[in-house]
């Protein structure tokens, strides 16, 4: 309500001590941070523009973006190094809500300096079906990342509406002979032993060469549908004895590497 629907919100406040702003189910072209230099964390939920939702301009104190939204039938996905120009950036946040991936593969080298200084990756509601290759390129992207978290998950509850931009899946090739030197952490939540899973599983292990450490976890239940029990039987079948050596065993198949792989 800010400005009008066709326009663009700016905000230019370059003496003010803004160390927070969130946006959630705004209705504008884009936001366009001009300069905000104490900010520090950024929200931006559920947008309607064609465009990337928000433009960063002087904000040179900003660790953290979130951005987290179901893509309409209106929208392309966008280049991240469209729209930041952050290089303090620590934290990453991207929420798909289980739908169209709303963000394009781009070449590393197009975001490395906007990522020098990232070390958390989490991308949420990634849809069941899709190839997870394509994240790699953030990966690549973040020499200093430490942790990096997929959630992949969707419930019989979770409907498209008939406004939800088509999910297609995503292609991606990592560059020839790349390796991640620092990357110690990661996590998959919403697991499945399925052959997609375990080679993207296996790319990582050759690609990140200091990884230390795996968690595979499971489903997470749902409290707005009958699908609850399901969801936490998927969770209990996964510390099935059997099947954690099996899921090991497929993982570290001529691997020489020492990471510890742990199954909840």
């Amino acid at each position: 309500r800010l400005v009008d629907h066709h326009s663009a919100l700016k905000i230019d406040t370059p003496c003010s001590g803004l160390q927070e702003l969130r946006f959630i189910d705004f209705a504008c072209t884009c936001i366009e941070l001009i300069s905000v230099p104490k900010l520090r964390e950024i929200w931006c939920w559920s947008w309607p523009c064609e465009s990337p939702p928000v433009h960063f301009g002087h904000v040179p104190q900003l660790l953290e973006v979130n951005l987290g939204s179901r893509a309409g039938v209106w929208q392309a996905p966008f280049a991240l190094s469209e729209c930041l120009s952050a290089t303090n950036l620590s934290r990453l946040y991207l929420n798909f809500g289980c739908e169209m991936i709303w963000i394009q593969p781009e070449h590393p080298k197009h975001l490395t300096t906007i990522f020098r200084n990232l070390t958390e990756v989490y991308l949420y509601y990634i849809f069941p079906e899709c190839d997870l290759n394509w994240t790699m390129f953030l990966v690549e992207a973040a020499p200093a990342l430490l942790n990096f978290t997929l959630l992949r998950n969707q419930h019989p509850c979770v409907k498209p509406s008939a406004h939800s931009a088509q999910k297609t899946n995503m292609l991606w090739e990592p560059s020839k002979d790349w390796k991640h030197l620092n990357l110690k952490l990661l996590v998959m939540a919403g697991f499945e032993e399925e052959d997609k899973v375990t080679n993207y599983l296996r790319l990582f292990m050759e690609r990140a060469v200091g990884l230390k450490r795996i968690e595979l976890r499971g489903k997470h239940p749902c409290d707005k549908c009958n699908a609850m029990d399901l969801e936490l039987e998927s969770t209990r079948s996964l510390v099935d004895k059997a099947s954690r050596y099996r899921i090991k065993e497929r993982l570290t198949h001529e691997f020489s590497l020492s990471v510890k792989i742990t199954i909840c």
